[in-house]
């Protein structure tokens, strides 16, 4: 029988195992106690001696209190889950020893206190995602320097405040950005689009995954086992991408989701650069102005929600391009003027269009002009009005001609 102290990966992961952690796995790499009802963490994290973990996945457990301040003993950790546990208070200093940390997934927790500046020191970060805890205060300026390499930033459903960093655009491997449900204010910088990663094929975290899946026991980071969600609010719903990944997978991984925050200003034209995005969601927030024109370059978007903010004008005609789209909600705004006429536009429910009192065309009432059609003037058909000006101009022609000839 191995040795099981001496095993350099151990998988106990979708079980009823539950209480202490067990400790002594002195040469262990990868560790994977996730889906479980563990409750004490403290033999694992607080250990005396310097681990050797790579992996370490405590998601979906009975963890709760303050994350103990015992990082600086886990200098070698790649990817850390601490998702779905019951977990609190601030996130502690020496997290930010984890210099060779790829993944850090804290969602759905109740951290609290401000953006980490412990974060600043996680330079070699692919993914943070801060979901569905308590956070406050502002994003800091200093995140657009603190990775270069993050392409997902998941900060939705917490209490963050002030406005978007123009800092933030440095981040220009960013394949998905979602801010959603915050308090955040101010304009959408129109530099987003140097957000180069979100625009055509590119994917930036296909290495990064590739050698998650070679490396690490050809585990997916994220598959439908694990227990990291990525959750976007979209296509109505919150939906958790929970699929292996793949190069169709990655690429789905394209989305700006900044819904439910206090937004206003106009949207952006830096915007049409992400021409990779699959889903775009600006709803619920104060934004106004016009649907940019151009829209219709965003030529992969599956989802659009632009819906509950004051937007005005018409639904850009480019929009029938997207042929994609599977999803699209523009009500409760200001908008006017007919539906552009296209299969994909008219297929969608009228609550997609409601709350909108100038818009009309199918799938909504037909527009004033269609009903009115064929009483529009024509040459054979003039107005009794336009009959009466034109004998008024033939009886002004005939008298001038007699009077001309009149003076021969």
């Amino acid at each position: 029988m191995p040795d099981i102290l001496n095993a350099i990966a151990i998988d106990l992961s979708s079980n009823l195992f539950e209480g202490v952690v067990p400790s002594g796995f002195t040469n262990l790499v990868h560790l994977y106690l996730n889906d479980n009802r563990f409750s004490d963490s403290y033999n694992i994290l607080c250990s005396q001696t310097m681990s050797s973990l790579s992996d370490l996945y405590l998601s979906n457990n009975l963890f709760s209190g303050e994350l103990p301040d015992c990082w600086m003993n886990f200098i070698q950790l790649s990817n850390l889950h601490l998702e779905t546990n019951n977990f609190s208070g601030r996130i502690p200093k020496s997290i930010g020893t984890l210099s060779n940390l790829h993944f850090l997934d804290l969602s759905n927790n109740s951290f609290s206190g401000s953006f980490p500046a412990a974060f600043q020191s996680l330079t070699s970060l692919f993914i943070l995602n801060l979901g569905y805890n308590l956070f406050t205060g502002y994003i800091p300026a200093w995140i657009g320097d603190a990775s270069q390499s993050l392409g997902l930033l998941l900060l939705y459903n917490n209490h963050f405040t002030g406005e978007i960093p123009e800092s933030i655009c440095q981040l220009n491997n960013l394949q998905m950005l979602d801010l959603s449900i915050n308090h955040i204010s101010g304009v959408i910088p129109n530099c987003i689009f140097n957000f180069t990663a979100m625009a055509g094929n590119t994917d930036h975290l296909l290495q990064y995954f590739y050698y998650s899946e070679v490396m690490y026991l050809g585990r997916p980071i994220l598959n439908i086992e694990a227990s990291e969600t990525a959750i976007v609010s979209w296509k109505k719903e919150e939906q958790s991408f929970k699929e292996t990944l793949s190069l169709t997978g990655l690429k789905f991984l394209k989305g700006f989701d900044l819904s439910s925050n206090e937004l206003s200003g106009e949207i952006p034209n830096g915007i049409l650069s992400l021409t990779g995005l699959k889903f775009l969601n600006l709803s619920n927030n104060k934004l106004s102005g016009y649907i940019p024109l151009e829209i219709g370059n965003l030529t992969n978007l599956e989802s659009l929600d632009l819906s509950s903010n004051h937007l005005t004008g018409n639904i850009p005609i480019s929009l029938v391009e997207v042929t994609w789209l599977t999803t699209i909600d523009v009500s409760n705004n200001n908008l006017s003027g007919e539906i552009p006429i296209g299969t994909q536009l008219q297929s969608f429910d009228t609550s997609s269009y409601a709350g909108n009192s100038g818009l009309c065309g199918a799938p909504l009432p037909s527009c004033p002009k269609d009903r009115v059609s064929s009483n529009v003037p024509n040459r054979d058909n003039t107005s009794g009005q336009d009959k009466d000006n034109d004998t008024w101009i033939y009886h002004w022609i005939i008298l001038g001609s007699l009077w001309y000839l009149s003076t021969i």
